[in-house]
């Protein structure tokens, strides 16, 4: 399980999410969330087949098709898709392979893990980054940073 000084520094230090599984439906969660992202200076990579644009960037029909880098790759796709995933993303020098609430795999984390990636699971990116950075004036439970312990 990942640490709250962990989340920390993989989001303070990313500047570039490609979304796996990107939907360009408003109403689901994988747009909800990278639009969240987005309006908080993350570069936003949509990777979905289905579409060619998404939140206005160019959407890529896997992560081998990205022209540049890519620091957190964010899966919203169900827990057995994973492990291939994760190989893509060892393959494109990702550095963190990123599992949405509710997907879980430990292949996967092995794979990520052996190539010296982070792995966050069963976890969303809007919610810690909210939780840990403050974000202020999102439409969900904003409590702050949920720890008595001061940031590092």
């Amino acid at each position: 399980m990942s640490t709250i000084a962990q989340l920390r520094q993989i989001l303070k230090h990313s500047h570039t999410i490609a979304v796996v599984g990107l939907s360009a439906d408003w109403w689901r969660p994988s747009y909800f969330a990278a639009k969240y992202m987005q309006e908080h200076g993350f570069r936003i990579i949509p990777v979905n087949p289905k579409y060619s644009e998404v939140l206005g960037e160019t959407c890529y029909p896997d992560l081998k098709s990205i022209p540049h880098p890519v620091d957190i790759v964010d899966v919203f796709r169900k827990s057995a898709d994973c492990a291939p995933i994760a190989k893509e993303a060892v393959a494109i020098g990702a550095k963190t392979l990123w599992l949405q609430i509710g997907v879980e795999n430990e292949e996967a984390r092995q794979i990520a893990e052996a190539a010296g990636l982070s792995v966050v699971m069963n976890r969303c990116v809007k919610i810690e980054y909210a939780r840990l950075f403050g974000g202020l004036g999102w439409f969900g439970v904003n409590t702050g940073v949920i720890s008595s312990r001061r940031p590092v």
